[in-house]
């Protein structure tokens, strides 16, 4: 029975019980799954165990599900509904349309009349007569354009996964993302700049920090804001500062940070991440995102300037500070890092996916004592 159409004595004003599916950068399911259970609290339901490396991290819910657009550690989150079918084709039957209608209706109803103006199926043979078809009758009836490669309400198709399948013993997932476009993608970014950070990823590097309400918050090379901004959207902080040696970078920074509604509450300065016009163990947190040496700096650059850095950032950091870094030159870093004099402790490593590319984030924490 769908579960849109019970209506049974005992049961009204009772929440419903949604499937949920989140996409996650590769290696951050724990950092999103700690974000979930924070915020979600007794509403979501996990299970026991979540792969690392999946990406995804599944649960059922019975809240408001406008409480799940404000997760900031996911790439998008996806509601679900199994079908006990052979075939897609079998979704075009009545029965099976009308509860495909009704998951597409429950989105579409989070949203401002007019928010959503395309439909899209993303499956294994889109393009296929049977989902052509599909995706032409959900998008009348919804009264929405069937798009071609992008769209704003996004249906997903897939066999139901092995570990996952019903007493049936297969069938057929469907996953409508909850919003028009990836919650990673930030409504703040109006300024692009090169190498920029994923949204989701600069939220996870931040909360591994753990936010505090005290923290004088350092980013260095901060780029075009994108740990700065998160990092506000994470709480209140005493102080937040920002320090790139590229002017573009600063006025690319401060657009978006005017955009995200923040003016006035971080302070850029202009200077060399390897000499920073700061106080000795002033900072209590730091995040930066290195240059990976692709698309911004190169090997040689790297190797000359992190250790550096690192030296700089142990210089302003607190005893007991803890620094959040990401970057691709994970065997250079690991060397720094092993070095007897070096004043950072290692915490956790931890390898995500991002952009086709395998980055390490580092959280450090400055010792008490120089070794």
């Amino acid at each position: 029975m769908d579960k849109h159409q019970w209506n049974l004595p005992g049961m009204r004003g009772r929440a419903p019980e949604y499937r949920c599916e989140t996409d996650v950068s590769e290696g951050l399911e724990a950092v999103a799954l700690a974000e979930m259970r924070a915020r979600l609290g007794r509403l979501a339901r996990f299970s026991s165990t979540v792969a690392e490396g999946a990406g995804v991290v599944a649960f059922t819910y019975d809240g408001d599900l406008r409480i799940l657009l404000k997760l900031q550690t996911v790439q998008a989150v996806y509601l679900l509904e199994h079908f006990a079918v052979a075939r897609p084709k079998a979704l075009l039957g009545d029965q099976h349309f009308r509860r495909l209608l009704a998951l597409c209706e429950t989105v579409l109803s989070l949203h401002p009349g007019g928010t959503c103006k395309t439909l899209v199926i993303n499956a294994a043979g889109s393009d296929s007569s049977v989902m052509v078809r599909l995706k032409n009758e959900l998008a009348q009836r919804l009264g929405l354009s069937a798009g071609a490669d992008e769209g704003d309400l996004l249906l997903r198709l897939r066999p139901t996964p092995t570990h996952a399948q019903a007493g049936d013993g297969g069938g057929w997932d469907a996953l409508v993302r909850l919003t028009p476009r990836p919650l990673a993608t930030r409504a703040w970014r109006v300024c692009n700049y090169e190498g920029a950070l994923n949204g989701a990823v600069a939220h996870a590097i931040v909360r591994l920090t753990r936010p505090d309400a005290r923290d004088a918050f350092l980013n260095i090379a901060c780029g075009s804001g994108t740990l700065l901004i998160e990092r506000l959207a994470a709480g209140p902080a005493r102080q937040v500062i920002g320090c790139d040696i590229d002017p573009r970078a600063l006025a690319c920074a401060q657009r978006n940070i005017d955009a995200a509604g923040a003016t006035g509450r971080v302070a850029l300065c202009s200077a060399d991440a390897r000499a920073l016009p700061l106080p000795d163990h002033s900072a209590d947190a730091l995040c930066a995102d290195l240059p990976f040496g692709h698309l911004v700096g190169s090997h040689a650059d790297n190797v000359h300037s992190y250790p550096l850095i690192l030296r700089e950032a142990a210089r302003i950091a607190r005893p007991g500070a803890r620094f959040g870094l990401i970057t691709h030159e994970a065997r250079l870093m690991e060397q720094l890092l092993a070095d007897t004099g070096n004043p950072w402790r290692v915490q956790q490593v931890l390898r995500v996916e991002l952009g086709g590319l395998h980055p390490r984030i580092f959280v450090l924490t400055r010792r008490e004592k120089d070794v």
